[in-house]
């Protein structure tokens, strides 16, 4: 697999969906928590989806429960605490693991595609962020203590550059 359009997950309603339907858009893929102490984040990256989708900007949720067991609910409850409590109405995918043997591919292909710090492959914890121009490539990756706002002069300047 060698760019995001690449591959198929399932939707947090439980039907496939695959990253084809994302093709030629900036996307920021994010593993989300419901109750870590970055879940307000919500909030930055539900404004940024609504400040700068109507350009072709798409933010990709991934629940995951590998730290501090912080997304203990399943799907229909992750959904309803992100409506009502962020007003989340970007695409929300089912719960995966973002590490290990039982990680998502996608998530193996982001982190070989974009190491963090000293060269690790780990996510180190929830809402970790990687953006992916256009062409479907990884072309950056966030720690999770960087807000969405800190993030918005990056996908400006993709989303600035010409759809292949």
């Amino acid at each position: 697999m060698s760019v995001a359009y690449d591959f198929e997950l399932q939707a947090i309603d439980g039907s496939p969906r695959s990253l084809d339907r994302y093709r030629g858009k900036v996307l920021l893929i994010v593993n989300v928590a419901s109750r870590c102490g970055f879940t307000p984040q919500y909030a930055g990256l539900e404004a940024l989806y609504r400040r700068l989708a109507p350009r072709g900007f798409e933010v990709l949720g991934f629940p995951c429960d590998q730290f501090g067991h912080q997304e203990p609910g399943d799907e229909a409850e992750i959904q309803s605490f992100c409506s009502t409590q962020y007003g989340v109405s970007f695409p929300m995918f089912a719960k995966i693991e973002v590490n290990g043997a039982s990680a998502s591919p996608l998530y193996k292909w982001l982190k070989q595609s974009k190491r963090g710090l000293l060269g690790t492959e780990a996510i180190k914890w929830n809402f970790t962020k990687f953006l992916v121009d256009r062409e479907g490539r990884v072309v950056r990756r966030y720690a999770p203590s960087a807000t969405p706002e800190k993030l918005e002069q990056d996908i400006e300047a993709l989303l600035a550059k010409p759809t292949p």
